[in-house]
């Protein structure tokens, strides 16, 4: 276990293979054929891997895209969204919408469509300044202190993250929001694609926080949340909730859950009947905030953040 909650790949064990029968004498009719021996099994598979699965073959798509044909091939145009993404300029939604207000340009000429194809950034401007090929991803976990929006600039003025960033943090995008009175752990990175396969619900990647609520609950009535809730025509997934500990009224709630939706917490509990004062994630996937103190950044060593990634690719549906 590392000091993010990384867990090393373990080895699996050797499995003795069981001893040889002796054949049967030729001629000996009474001899039986051998039962199939179930003990003797594969070796087990290391943890965070799953066995491949098996595909039939598919025919060949008559005048596939150019784009997808060519990638097969390990080579390629990609889509200009993609590819600013991985750079770490915005996410792809954003990118779409910088493009429509006409802020990227290539070789000084405005772009009009996200469907634009590229093989790489090399004249691509965005408001202006060139973009950079990417560099390797980066990983930082910061400690959003409450009254600060998870968004780059507000039309109304109101602080945001990036207010109380670090001046000499490169761009970085939030994965995951946090509303504005919600504190706690905010992974920051500079890779779209990563942050992309974090928030996606179908990766399965768990979000712990810790609510103060002012109300009356039973631990009876947050073990049914496990089942999942619909709240005015949403549907919220399971939802591992724990009551921890009463003072007064106010009630301290832990939920582990892996969807994420907007205020999903907030909105879950109200209609339990219950106001949440304060609620901080303390974790995200397995990085933690611990110990941390309001607005202090720490950047994860590229080491644990790869050792994650292989395993996170590994485990992804």
């Amino acid at each position: 276990m590392t000091a993010w909650g990384v867990k090393p790949d373990r080895k699996p064990k050797p499995v003795k293979a069981p001893p040889a029968k002796p054949a049967a004498p030729k001629g000996d009719q009474s001899a039986r054929p051998a039962r199939r021996d179930t003990a003797a099994k594969a070796a087990p598979l290391p943890r965070m891997v799953r066995a491949p699965r098996k595909h039939l073959p598919q025919k060949p798509t008559t005048n596939p895209h150019p784009a997808r044909a060519q990638s097969a091939a390990g080579e390629g145009p990609q889509r200009i969204a993609k590819l600013l993404a991985r750079a770490g300029i915005a996410s792809r939604r954003e990118i779409e919408r910088m493009i429509a207000e006409g802020r990227v340009a290539l070789d000084g000429a405005l772009l009009d469509t996200p469907a634009t194809l590229l093989t790489s950034l090399r004249g691509v401007t965005v408001d202006g300044v060139a973009v950079q090929e990417p560099e390797g991803a980066r990983l930082f976990l910061f400690h959003k202190p409450s009254g600060y929006l998870t968004t780059e600039r507000d039309p109304a003025g109101r602080p945001t993250i990036y207010d109380r960033l670090p001046a000499d943090l490169p761009r970085v995008m939030p994965i995951g929001r946090l509303d504005m009175s919600t504190e706690g752990l905010l992974l920051l990175t500079t890779d779209g694609e990563f942050k992309r396969a974090m928030e996606l619900p179908a990766n399965g990647v768990e979000r712990t926080y810790r609510a103060r609520a002012f109300g009356e609950v039973s631990q009876a009535q947050l073990e049914e949340l496990i089942h999942g809730i619909e709240v005015e025509g949403v549907r919220y997934g399971p939802i591992d909730a724990n009551l921890e500990r009463r003072t007064g009224r106010n009630q301290w709630i832990e939920m582990t859950l892996t969807e994420g939706k907007n205020r999903e917490v907030r909105r879950v509990l109200e209609h339990m009947e219950l106001k949440v004062n304060r609620l901080i994630r303390t974790r995200y996937g397995p990085f933690e905030l611990g110990d941390m103190a309001v607005g202090t950044v720490i950047e994860i060593h590229p080491s644990d953040l790869a050792r994650f990634r292989n395993g996170f690719d590994k485990v992804k549906p």
